[in-house]
């Protein structure tokens, strides 16, 4: 299944398209997963990166108060990191930090995933590109464009996880597990 989706999106003349419309197709299913290792197995094994970057953006998306137009980038990444909340229907007795633990699991998949599909080594770059045009990049050994929101400052970095910290002090009320911190800080 994950070969097939990669080389629907990679094959396409517009990949961008394409992983739009296979992530508003597996949004759907993916709420509908009932425990976290098993979103967590089918996310962490999709080949590619883009529609990951199309669906987790999806995900968040829709957990945010108030959704965002920004295009895909770091910025909008961060305002996921500020305004999403845990909306994943759970079946078990999950408790509320592993919630939180999930979403920020899945914050640090979309960065990387975003990372790959934008500055990655020479055979990912280019991945919203047509197979024909990314050839011609790749030969031309043209670097992928960086977005107007891709230019975030340490501190912009900073202000928007201790926003994230206060707002999840709030809801636990307790100190932050060991998970959570280190999450954290692997985001930053």
């Amino acid at each position: 299944l994950q070969r097939m989706l990669s080389i629907a999106v990679e094959v396409d003349k517009s990949p961008n398209c394409s992983s739009c419309k296979i992530a508003d197709v597996i949004y759907p299913f993916i709420l509908s997963i009932p425990l976290r290792s098993q979103r967590e197995a089918f996310l962490n094994t999709m080949e590619c990166q883009l529609l990951r970057c199309k669906l987790l953006e999806l995900l968040f998306q829709h957990s945010c108060d108030v959704p965002t137009t920004l295009p895909l980038s770091l910025a909008k990444i961060l305002y996921f990191l500020s305004h999403s909340s845990v909306t994943l229907p759970y079946q078990d007795e999950t408790s509320t930090w592993q919630r939180w633990d999930e979403m920020l699991q899945y914050l640090s998949l979309l960065l990387m995933s975003y990372q790959n599909v934008i500055l990655a080594f020479p055979l990912a770059e280019h991945l919203r590109s047509s197979l024909n045009d990314r050839m011609d990049l790749i030969i031309q050994k043209a670097k992928p464009k960086l977005q107007v929101n891709d230019d975030i400052s340490p501190l912009d970095i900073q202000l928007k996880i201790e926003d994230f910290s206060s707002r999840m002090q709030q809801v636990l009320g307790q100190p932050f597990p060991l998970q959570i911190t280190e999450k954290l800080g692997m985001l930053q």
